[in-house]
């Protein structure tokens, strides 16, 4: 195992207004998320890999996160808001790990899609959390918060890529040019905002949900290492074979370090 001008809007209105459009942000923000380009079904030639990751011993104790720096995000929640990092479904399985394909038999060689993976600043928080996006596909941020934000996306290899977004400013876009698990983003004016980018070169990947579970579909049938990756527990790897018209089954297990 080894181991994205802040300008204050200085009347009372503007706060109730930003609480106002609450629902509507939210909303908008899960429908811009763009999956990754896979085939809709088992079919000839293909078939796809699921699974659960699950948690075993005592789930980290996440402290909410302060947002008192800045009174519109603070104003915004609903109440308490935690870590996405080190969080453990009630399921007793884990969310946000990335899961995808590293290397195979298999015919991976995809053009990476013209159209844009999305994220969005929303709630003060970038949402997914984490996200996968190909070599060269067009990454889009969006910002709805009525508040400046900051999108810092820091590579390995490559330019840091550092964008200021006014409350109302139209999405900017970007491209990342490597490969890469994971590549960190963060806010320079709100340090609890974090994600993380799995840069691929291939579109098999997934991200797990609140029940733990991921869906990898269309995939060419071969023999593959599948990987997972985790912000707090490590990452896994494990071998799978796909045969057509079939699902392969791929669980992994992490426990609390």
């Amino acid at each position: 195992m080894t181991k994205f001008r802040t300008t204050f809007l200085g009347a009372a209105v503007a706060v109730s207004l930003a609480a106002a459009g609450l629902n509507l942000t939210l909303n908008s923000a899960v429908l811009a998320f763009t999956p990754a380009p896979q085939s809709s079904a088992v079919g000839s030639g293909v078939g796809e890999i699921a699974g659960k990751i699950y948690f075993r011993g005592q789930a980290p104790g996440l402290r909410p996160i302060q947002m008192a720096k800045d009174p519109i995000c603070e104003s915004v929640q609903s109440g308490p808001v935690l870590p996405e990092d080190g969080r453990v479904n009630s399921n007793g399985t884990l969310p946000n790990a990335f899961v995808y394909i590293s290397k195979g038999t298999g015919n991976l060689s995809v053009r990476a899609p013209t159209e844009a993976v999305t994220v969005t600043q929303s709630r003060c928080s970038y949402q997914p959390h984490v996200f996968g996006i190909m070599v060269g596909q067009p990454l889009r941020v969006v910002t709805m918060d009525p508040t400046t934000h900051n999108i810092h996306i820091v590579p390995k290899s490559g330019r840091d890529w550092d964008v200021s977004q006014q409350p109302g400013s139209e999405p900017v876009t970007t491209k990342l040019t490597h490969p890469e698990i994971m590549v960190p983003v963060h806010c320079n004016i709100h340090p609890w905002m974090s994600a993380h980018i799995g840069v691929v070169t291939n579109p098999y990947y997934a991200v797990s949900g609140d029940d733990g579970a991921f869906q990898i579909k269309g995939v060419p049938q071969g023999s593959y290492t599948l990987s997972i990756w985790t912000a707090t527990f490590g990452t896994q790897d494990r071998q799978v074979n796909v045969h057509a018209g079939e699902t392969a089954t791929a669980d992994f297990t992490f426990a609390s370090q």
